[in-house]
């Protein structure tokens, strides 16, 4: 998530920087510093943006489960959490999915990898989010 991102959602919430910061558990001066592109934005602030969005906008469910989006393998589907939780959707919280063949290491390969996702990107896509750099190579 990028500076410009973070502001974007903030102002979408229609909440100040202090405000922000209240909800997010930060200081104003580290809101004041992530939009500025001073500081990188935590793995778990951007998480909580994103779990915030989630909440704030009931976007429509994909009409079937991610696991049948991304054609997962009956192999993949019993390791994945997602599956096993029958969280198809919002999949992206759950660390340790199984999205094409592999678990990710970290919160950013998981982004990197949903940020290109057919099931995140149409959330996005209802809340009226910007795409993000990881859109343009759009993965079904």
């Amino acid at each position: 998530m990028t500076g410009k991102e973070i502001r974007f959602f903030r102002e979408m919430f229609q909440k100040t920087q202090k405000q922000m910061a209240e909800i997010l558990g930060v200081s104003l001066k580290a809101i004041q510093s992530y939009e500025q592109g001073w500081r990188k934005i935590p793995d778990h602030v951007e998480r909580h943006v994103l779990f915030l969005l989630s909440m704030k906008h009931e976007a429509p469910k994909p009409l079937s489960p991610c696991w049948d989006i991304q054609k997962c393998s009956a192999q993949d589907r019993e390791i994945c959490p997602a599956w096993e939780f029958k969280s198809d959707y919002p999949c992206w919280f759950i660390n340790g999915t199984i999205c094409h063949g592999s678990a990710q290491r970290s919160w950013r390969q998981k982004m990197n990898l949903c940020g290109r996702c057919k099931v995140f990107t149409s959330f996005m896509k209802s809340c009226g989010c910007p795409p993000t750099p990881e859109q343009t190579s759009e993965v079904t």
